[in-house]
């Protein structure tokens, strides 16, 4: 893979474990981006599960049955293959574009790989458990105190070395805590040490994410988000909450400004 986009902003969303809400996440911050104007396209690289491209697709069919108009993102799928299609999109993407956001396979993955060195914003999602921090790091049983970072914070570690050595920038990596508000107080506390120190040894940020929350399984069918809430009815206070958290994680974030003459 040659070259980065000069003026697309690259999101990654990268996880080898699955069940983390990578997909979800990375959907609402595509139509987040896309509401407030940007030129949004996304590339799904797990041609397998395809989650953000069904979601997308789903999203196109109830804009064309329901005749309504929604921030609506190019998207495109990997094809899974080493040597695959992703090169292709990668450059069609990132011409013309203000963001770009790639889901990857909650597994490893050669393209996947490519992506991540390729992001100017890494965002791994995890769960609050111990099973999902071991992917990142390995703590003592005993004292639950970090022992060493794992294999994939070495890759990401060796890929930002080399992103700063070939241009000059940096890798912002995101660990999106998912799901926080139903873990047990005790484990929550233990795991979100582990994450500090691990974060100054390795050098991520920490920001809050999504809740779980039945509403998200709901809209995939029609495509919609918690930015969509006109279409599909009244807000109970779990919805208006969740907003709260799609704000606030999109606050957290910290990607560039919509270019103005897109957002007017």
């Amino acid at each position: 893979m040659e070259g980065h986009g000069a003026r697309t902003h690259v999101i990654v969303f990268a996880n080898e474990k699955g069940g983390t809400g990578k997909s979800t996440t990375a959907v609402h911050v595509a139509i987040a981006l896309a509401a407030k104007g940007a030129r949004v396209a996304c590339i799904d690289l797990d041609h397998r599960q395809r989650t953000l491209g069904r979601y997308l697709d789903n999203r196109e069919a109830t804009v064309k049955r329901a005749g309504i108009d929604l921030p609506l993102p190019v998207h495109a799928t990997g094809d899974g293959r080493a040597d695959g299609n992703f090169g292709e999109y990668y450059r069609a993407f990132t011409n013309g574009y203000d963001f770009l956001v790639i889901d990857t396979p909650g597994r490893d993955d050669p393209a996947a790989r490519i992506a991540a060195a390729l992001s100017d914003t890494l965002v791994t999602p995890m769960n609050d458990s111990f099973v999902d921090f071991d992917l990142i790091g390995q703590v003592d049983p005993e004292t639950y105190k970090v022992v060493r970072p794992s294999f994939y914070s070495e890759l990401i570690w060796d890929a930002r070395k080399a992103r700063a050595r070939e241009d000059g920038t940096t890798i912002d990596w995101v660990v999106l805590r998912n799901r926080l508000q139903y873990l047990e107080a005790r484990n929550m506390r233990r795991v979100s040490e582990a994450l500090d120190q691990l974060s100054r040894r390795v050098g991520f940020r920490i920001i809050p994410g999504l809740g779980e929350r039945v509403i998200y399984r709901e809209l995939f069918p029609k495509g919609l988000t918690l930015l969509d809430a006109k279409e599909f009815g009244g807000m109970g206070l779990s919805h208006v909450a969740a907003r709260q958290e799609l704000r606030e994680m999109m606050a957290a974030l910290a990607l560039p400004d919509v270019p103005a003459t897109q957002a007017a």
